[in-house]
């Protein structure tokens, strides 16, 4: 795998376990019928938004707009999850598809809520760096 420090999101927990969450949320919709695609396209992308949200928030550099960010997957797993329980209720998933996502979902939650007060604790310490310091030689560019 590539690696730079705006790529350090991948070695996020969270970020992982979104990842799974969006795996397994497609594996459980993609099979819908065709009159259900809208519903199947909306949960496949309220998951698909919270590991991209947690990625972009953290490429911000910014821990204001890194929070925001957060926020947001947030939101969005809230939003699936909502959908998940309407879809059980209505039979459109089993119970076993419900339980699995929903255990995977708290996982996630509990993960992203650690990481926000993780973080609010890092900028009330003042301990967070907005930026990436990049200290380059002349000789890379091959003039001392």
């Amino acid at each position: 795998m590539l690696k730079n420090k705006n790529r350090g999101y991948q070695k996020l927990k969270v970020w992982n376990d979104a990842i799974d969450y969006y795996v397994k949320t497609c594996d459980v919709f993609r099979g819908f019928p065709f009159e259900l695609k809208r519903v199947a396209a909306q949960s496949i992308a309220s998951s698909d938004s919270v590991h991209r949200n947690i990625s972009e928030g953290y490429c911000r550099r910014s821990i204001r707009e890194y929070l925001n960010f957060l926020n947001i997957a947030l939101g969005s797993l809230g939003e699936s999850v909502s959908g998940l329980h309407a879809y059980r209720k209505s039979k459109q998933i089993t119970e076993e598809e419900f339980q699995e996502l929903d255990r995977l979902s708290y996982k996630l939650e509990n993960g992203l809520l650690r990481l926000v007060e993780s973080l609010e604790q890092k900028r009330e310490r003042g301990e967070w760096t907005d930026h990436l310091m990049v200290k380059e030689s002349n000789a890379i560019y091959g003039s001392e």
